[in-house]
């Protein structure tokens, strides 16, 4: 309840798309992105950039997690594997923070159609961590 609370506090609209928080265990996460049509692109399938979006969300959540209210996590750089196409179903991501330091912290996400049993893609990304206003 508290990370979904601070996603949708510290998030645009934009970003969130309908985003649901499944579970929050220390700094790994799973969330649910409800199927909506907007997201599809060209052969029914999920618009690349839409992906891309939901692992940026997911990566935000999971350094969140990690670093509390104080710290306001930034992408820095972020790197996305497209394995297979995604079908018009909800997206899941399963995101973790893999190393942090002070200042800048290592994430990654996995997305699945509808259950984590066969990627469609991964995302690995640098946050700065700068203080919270």
């Amino acid at each position: 309840a508290a990370l979904q609370a601070a996603l949708e506090r510290l998030l645009p609209a934009r970003d969130l798309h309908g985003v649901i928080v499944e579970s929050c265990e220390g700094s790994e996460v799973r969330l649910r992105f409800p199927f909506h049509p907007s997201f599809l692109g060209p052969g029914e399938i999920f618009s690349g950039p839409a992906l891309l979006s939901f692992a940026d969300t997911a990566i935000f959540a999971a350094a969140q997690a990690s670093c509390g209210v104080g710290v306001l996590p930034l992408t820095g750089s972020i790197n996305m594997t497209f394995l297979k196409p995604a079908q018009a179903t909800d997206i899941v991501a399963l995101s973790r923070v893999i190393r942090r330091g002070r200042t800048l912290a290592h994430v990654e996400a996995w997305l699945f159609n509808h259950v984590a049993i066969d990627a469609i893609a991964h995302a690995t990304a640098s946050c700065i961590l700068a203080a919270a206003r």
